[in-house]
């Protein structure tokens, strides 16, 4: 029986691309639709990729362009304020992951979902990088009988933002947002506009100047963990491997403060990086969410309700494909000098 393929709305995009590009090293037979809006383009990704077909999204129609053929998962790499997606996934039963929608911005969509609770697994993907914060943080804190404190910094190089579509996610995620979240003294705190502002140390030690963001790395930290304390910190600028005469890279630092299993205080900072930026990040996350909702992973069916990338992705596996794909968790100083 021929296998329903997987829909990537926006396949033909910078992360759309790259994400394609990670299933099908994955999984070689896994049928791909890419849709988009320009259809050409779209096309010409299919045939770079092999078993995959382009289609012409419209979000004005709502079978999306897409007709009644079955489908295994549909990704969203964009942001849809018609729902149009994700309202054909809820109708169809079909798994639906979006990447694009902050914590301020998922009223309608938990509405929508909420009147079809049992219609299909949707996942809120907007962690940082999809899962690349938020897995190695708790891969790091799992041996901590309790965690207090969780810093985290996110550093994009600024020439490290992809395509139109993700440059436009971005500067509405950081110059509309109302407030943004952080978890104070055990309570959620929304911050106002220019509240929160900081600096950390980049991996070479360099200080940067940030703003405060609440990706939803927030939300599943603090319930996983249990922190009183968890801050993000976000700015783009030249990242440490650009500094010293390398290609861009991403960087990810946190810093970690808690008990011991044997009570005595623990303190540790660490670094997300990748070589290659952003985007082998991201891809590598959302394709693990797909291929976990696809059920390409051998894992159990996803049921239906809402979920967080690093709900569905096995960590140890995440860890194992990161390092593959050339990530690495870099151990810095608690305290690291300015260069």
């Amino acid at each position: 029986m021929r296998k329903a393929p997987i829909l990537l709305i926006g396949g033909s995009g910078t992360v759309g691309r790259r994400t394609a590009q990670s299933l099908r090293e994955a999984n070689p037979d896994q049928p791909l639709l890419i849709g988009g809006r320009d259809l050409a383009k779209a096309e010409a990704v299919a045939a770079e990729l092999g078993h995959a077909e382009a289609v012409a999204i419209d979000l004005d129609a709502a079978d999306l362009g897409v007709g009644e053929r079955p489908l295994a998962a549909i990704a969203l790499f964009f942001k849809d304020d018609t729902l149009t997606a994700l309202r054909y996934a809820l109708s169809r039963g079909v798994p639906y992951m979006s990447i694009s929608s902050g914590i301020h911005e998922v009223g309608p969509e938990l509405a929508t979902q909420m009147y079809q609770p049992k219609a299909a697994p949707v996942v809120f993907g907007a962690e940082w990088l999809v899962g690349a914060t938020t897995i190695p943080i708790l891969h790091a804190a799992k041996d901590l009988a309790r965690v207090d404190s969780i810093n985290i910094a996110g550093l994009i190089d600024e020439q490290d933002f992809g395509g139109p579509a993700t440059l436009r996610d971005i500067e509405r995620l950081m110059y509309t947002k109302p407030a943004v979240l952080t978890v104070q003294d055990g309570a959620y705190v929304w911050l106002g506009q220019g509240e929160g502002a900081g600096q950390f140390h980049a991996i070479d030690g360099t200080p940067v100047e940030a703003e405060s963001y609440s990706p939803y790395d927030l939300l599943t930290l603090s319930v996983e963990t249990g922190a009183d304390n968890i801050r993000f910190l976000l700015a783009a600028g030249e990242t440490s491997s650009r500094r010293r005469g390398d290609p861009l890279s991403t960087e990810i630092i946190y810093e970690i403060t808690g008990d011991g299993q044997d009570g005595s205080r623990q303190s540790f900072r660490q670094a997300v990086f990748h070589p290659r930026g952003q985007m082998p990040l991201t891809a590598l996350g959302t394709a693990m969410v797909l291929e976990r909702l696809a059920g390409l992973s051998g894992d159990d069916a996803v049921s239906a309700g809402l979920y967080f990338p690093s709900q569905l992705i096995d960590h140890q596996a995440y860890m194992r494909r990161f390092a593959a794909i050339g990530g690495e968790i870099l151990p810095l100083p608690a305290s690291a000098p300015a260069a």
